[in-house]
C-alpha cells in the first residue's frame, strides 16, 4: 500500500477477492487461466498469464470447455471436451449467479469484482440513511444486488437488453425481487444527462465502463474520448449530499493513478477520501497474482 500525496487516506491498493466455494482460479500461464465455476472447468485467455503453468499438462486435460478466441472471420467459440451444461449456477456468499457460455469469452460474473461490492456495501450500510444508487454500464448486475440487499434505491444501466434480462435473473436466483431495483436499457451517458435535465440525483455512482462498446441504438463509446465527458456529467447528478463515486476500467492503456487523479479533478470542489489501486487475483496453484482491472474511489467526508 503506497499513500499518494501527504494523506494517509488517499493511498493505492491491490484488492483480492475472498474464496469462495463455488470458484477457484486453479492456475494460470502460456497467456491462459484455469478456473473453476461450481463443478466445471473452463479454460480463457489471459494476456497477463506470460509465464508457464505451475499445474502438470494433466491437471489442464481435466477441463470441460475450452474458449477459442476469434480468429480471422470466424467467431470466438468454446470447444467442449467433457459434457457440460450451456446455463448454471454458482452462489457468491448471499447472491448467486447465471454462469452462461456463448461466443463470447465472457461468462456473467467477473470474481475479481468482488472488493467492490464489499466496499459498496460498507458505504451503504455505514452511511445510516436512504441511499439512492445508480450503476452505470452494470452487466449482469452483482453490484446492483449487493447494494440492494445493503438497503440502497438501486438504478442499473446497461445497453445491452441481454445483460439486463440475465441481471433480472441473478435477482430472481438470488431472491431479492422485492428489492428496489429500476432496470434501464440505454445508453449510459445519454441516460445520465437526461437525468440531469430531470433533476434527479444520487447519494452513490458506479462507473464500469469498457474500452468500447456500442449504445442500443448504436451509440459510440470509447475509453479515453468520453469517460471525461461522462465524469463531468456524473458530477452534476450527485446528490448535494453524495456518500461515494467508484471507477473501475478494464483493457485500457492506463494505470490506476490515471483514473485518480482524473477523479480528484472533476471532484475538486467536494470534500473527501480519495483511493486508487487494482483488482488482482491470486492463482491457487504457485500464488502468482494476475492484475484484472484499475479502479478508483471517493467518499464523503
Amino acid at each position: 500500500m503506497e499513500h499518494l500525496e501527504k494523506n494517509p487516506q488517499n493511498k493505492i491498493d491491490l484488492l483480492f477477492p475472498p474464496e469462495w466455494q463455488d470458484y477457484e482460479l486453479l492456475d494460470s500461464g502460456n497467456w491462459k487461466k484455469l478456473e473453476r465455476y461450481g463443478a466445471y472447468l473452463l479454460e480463457r485467455p489471459e494476456p497477463e498469464a506470460i509465464w508457464k503453468p505451475a499445474l502438470p499438462a494433466s491437471e489442464w486435460k481435466k477441463v470441460h470447455a475450452v474458449y477459442q478466441p476469434p480468429s480471422g472471420i470466424a467467431s470466438g467459440q468454446w470447444k467442449f471436451h467433457k459434457p457440460i451444461e450451456e446455463k448454471w449456477n454458482i452462489s457468491l456468499g448471499n447472491l448467486h449467479c447465471l454462469i452462461q457460455l456463448s461466443h463470447s469469452r465472457h461468462i456473467g460474473i467477473f470474481p475479481e469484482q468482488a472488493p467492490q461490492w464489499n466496499w459498496i456495501r460498507d458505504q451503504i450500510e455505514g452511511a445510516h440513511r436512504p441511499i439512492k444508487l445508480l450503476n452505470l454500464f452494470g452487466y449482469t448486475g452483482l453490484a446492483t444486488l449487493t447494494a440492494a440487499l445493503a438497503g440502497a434505491a438501486v438504478t442499473h444501466v446497461d445497453a445491452s437488453r441481454r445483460a439486463v434480462n440475465w441481471a433480472k435473473k441473478n435477482q430472481l436466483l438470488s431472491k431479492l425481487e422485492n428489492k428496489p431495483i429500476r432496470w434501464i436499457v440505454d445508453d449510459a451517458l445519454k441516460f445520465v444527462r437526461r437525468e440531469a435535465r430531470r433533476g434527479n440525483t444520487y447519494e452513490g455512482i458506479i462507473l464500469d465502463p469498457p474500452k468500447f462498446g456500442r449504445g442500443p441504438k448504436g451509440e459510440i463509446w470509447e475509453f479515453y474520448r468520453y469517460l471525461p465527458r461522462m465524469l463531468e456529467a456524473c458530477i452534476t447528478i450527485l446528490s448535494p449530499d453524495p456518500s461515494f463515486l467508484v471507477l473501475t476500467a478494464y483493457a485500457v492503456k492506463a494505470s490506476a493513478l490515471t483514473l485518480y487523479w482524473a477523479l480528484k479533478d472533476y471532484l475538486s470542489k467536494r470534500n473527501g477520501y480519495f483511493s486508487a489501486g487494482e483488482l488482482a487475483q491470486k492463482e491457487k496453484s504457485a500464488g502468482r497474482v494476475i492484475s484484472r482491472a484499475i479502479f478508483a474511489r471517493w467518499t464523503e467526508i
